[in-house]
């Protein structure tokens, strides 16, 4: 849907009235991890380079959206830091995009030793992926023993002064006894910690029931080991947030699967393969690599396909409704980007 303000600029505001100016842009499906609540097979064969989008077509498109009130971008994977060139990518990103919110998701096993030269490209926060502090529980979860890695690169980010979040997908029976060693490393080290529901993502998903760490319960645990002080007002996107008394480490909280928040939802995904996906839940995608490939699409045309795309955009929760949570949708989380 077009929406143009009083003074003029024009942002892309959907059907229920969400304005979506976040874009995930999923830079490869390679991962040198096997966590077994994003990969569900054991063989599977990653896409050919000639699918996949090239770095000057993610530009293409970046180039394109920032008219239309693009003003976060999320780069991630698979593992983005496994793509050849991510860094000079980086630096191009910040080069058309200047104060742009651009943050790196990954898994960071790969990260130790280039630190300092994604802060030089212009990158000023991280979201990192750990599961376990535990190194077997580690090994357990992701199919590799590589902690002490994910350990050294948390490090290196907070000396470099980059901004850090931990994300942990909440396990039950996992790592849910971690709980008080991840709220204290929050506090010493005065970084987000966040938990995130355990969701059923792939047809061929690995999910139980049994699994499942609600978010009501996390809190509840937490609660007994330190004193949680609400953050309402946090700018965290779908995470709720609590400051730990006495420290600037945070709680977060995503209650994904108890708890929805689609009704504020500002994302929007792109596949490595040129997949515009609205919304995670819905299956639902726009294939953008033709149009970017062909000579007769203008970047007006392709701006029409954003704009047409968002003003589908589902309302999430209403789809999850209709489903018993075997899989709130087919594709896994490898080939639509964490």
């Amino acid at each position: 849907m077009r929406h143009i303000d009083e003074s003029g600029h024009e942002s892309l505001v959907d059907g229920f009235g969400r304005t979506i100016d976040c874009l995930r842009l999923s830079v490869t499906d390679r991962c040198n991890l096997r966590c077994f609540y994003c990969r569900p097979v054991r063989d599977f064969r990653t896409m050919p380079h000639a699918d996949m989008l090239n770095y000057e077509e993610y530009l293409r498109i970046i180039g394109l959206a920032l008219p239309l009130g693009l003003a976060k971008i999320r780069l991630t994977g698979g593992e983005p830091l496994l793509r050849r060139g991510f860094e000079g990518f980086l630096e191009k990103v910040a080069r058309i995009a200047p104060g742009m919110d651009v943050r790196l998701t990954t898994n960071a096993t790969v990260l130790p030793g280039r630190v300092k030269l994604l802060a030089e490209m212009g990158l000023k926060a991280v979201n990192i992926s750990l599961d376990s502090l535990n190194r077997a529980t580690f090994s357990r979860i992701t199919g590799r023993d590589m902690f002490p890695a994910v350990r050294r690169a948390v490090d290196e980010c907070l000396e470099t002064g980059l901004r850090v979040k931990i994300n942990a997908v909440a396990l039950r029976g996992i790592n849910d006894h971690e709980l008080p060693d991840f709220l204290r490393l929050a506090r010493e080290l005065s970084v987000d910690v966040r938990f995130i529901e355990f969701m059923p993502i792939g047809e061929n998903t690995r999910w139980e029931a049994s699994w499942v760490w609600p978010g009501e319960r996390i809190l509840d645990a937490a609660r007994r080991v330190d004193e949680l002080i609400p953050e309402p007002d946090a700018e965290t996107g779908p995470a709720r947030m609590w400051r730990l008394a006495g420290s600037r480490g945070r709680l977060g909280v995503i209650s994904s699967l108890t708890g929805h928040f689609c009704d504020q939802c500002n994302r929007m995904r792109l596949t490595c393969d040129g997949r515009l996906r609205p919304c995670l839940y819905s299956d639902v995608e726009y294939r953008l690599r033709p149009l970017l490939r062909s000579p007769k699409i203008s970047d007006e045309c392709l701006r029409a396909v954003l704009r047409g795309a968002v003003a589908r955009k589902p309302m999430g929760h209403r789809l999850l409704e209709t489903r018993d949570y075997r899989a709130v949708c087919a594709k896994p989380m490898y080939a639509i980007g964490g």
